[in-house]
C-alpha cells in the first residue's frame, strides 16, 4: 500500500494496522499494535505469515510530515517513504521548483533520515523537461525507490514529439479541407 499524505505517528500506526496486521481489528489490533508479542502466538504467527509480502510505503509530502518523520519511523513496519513531489514543493512555498535549493535539502534530508533507520527511500520523478541529473543526485543521496516517469507522462512526452515531428514534416496547414489531412 501506497498512502498519500501522511503527517503523523497516528496515521502511520493506523496504515501499520490495516497492512501489517490484516485482519484484525477492535481490541485485537489495537492489542497486536502496542505489543505484537503480546498475541497469542499461532494467531501472531498467522497475522506474519498472511501479511509477509505486504509492504507499507508513506508519502512524505509535507512540512509537518518532515519534522515528524523520525516519530512516524519509529513506530515501525515501515518499508519505504516516498516523496509526493508536487505537494512537497507546494507545502515548502515554492511550488514546481524540484531543482530550488530548499526542495533538495528537504529531498536529502527525508531521504537520510529514512536510510539511516533502514528504510526505503524515493520520490515520483516525472521531470522530463529536467533530464536525469536531478534523479541521479537524489538516488546518490540515498534514494533506492525508484518510480521514474508515468506511463500517461511517457505517452504524452512521445505523442508531443511525434506530432512536432508531423507539423515538420507536412508543415502547419491549419484546419483541414477536402483532401487534406490536419496535424493538431
Amino acid at each position: 500500500m501506497i498512502a498519500p499524505y501522511v503527517e503523523t505517528p497516528d496515521q502511520a500506526r493506523a496504515l501499520k494496522g490495516a497492512v501489517k496486521f490484516k485482519p484484525l481489528k477492535g481490541a485485537k489490533l489495537t492489542e497486536g499494535l502496542s505489543d505484537s508479542n503480546a498475541l497469542e502466538p499461532e494467531l501472531l504467527k498467522y497475522v506474519e505469515e498472511r501479511n509477509q509480502d505486504h509492504l507499507l510505503i508513506l508519502n512524505i509530502e509535507s512540512v509537518p510530515a518532515i519534522e515528524a518523520l523520525d516519530d512516524i519511523l519509529d513506530v515501525g513496519g515501515i518499508d519505504a517513504v516516498l516523496i509526493g513531489p508536487h505537494d512537497l514543493s507546494c507545502s515548502l512555498g515554492i511550488p514546481e521548483q524540484y531543482d530550488h535549493p530548499e526542495f533538495d535539502r528537504a529531498v536529502r534530508r527525508i531521504f537520510g533520515t529514512a536510510r539511516a533507520r533502514g528504510v526505503g527511500a524515493g520520490l515520483h520523478y516525472f521531470f522530463p523537461d529536467k533530464g536525469l541529473d536531478l534523479e541521479v543526485e537524489w538516488m546518490r543521496a540515498g534514494g533506492n525507490l525508484v518510480v521514474h516517469g508515468a506511463d500517461i507522462i511517457a505517452a504524452a512526452v512521445n505523442l508531443g514529439a511525434e506530432i512536432a515531428q508531423l507539423r515538420e514534416a507536412v508543415g502547419d496547414k491549419g484546419v483541414a479541407t477536402s483532401g487534406e489531412v490536419e496535424v493538431i
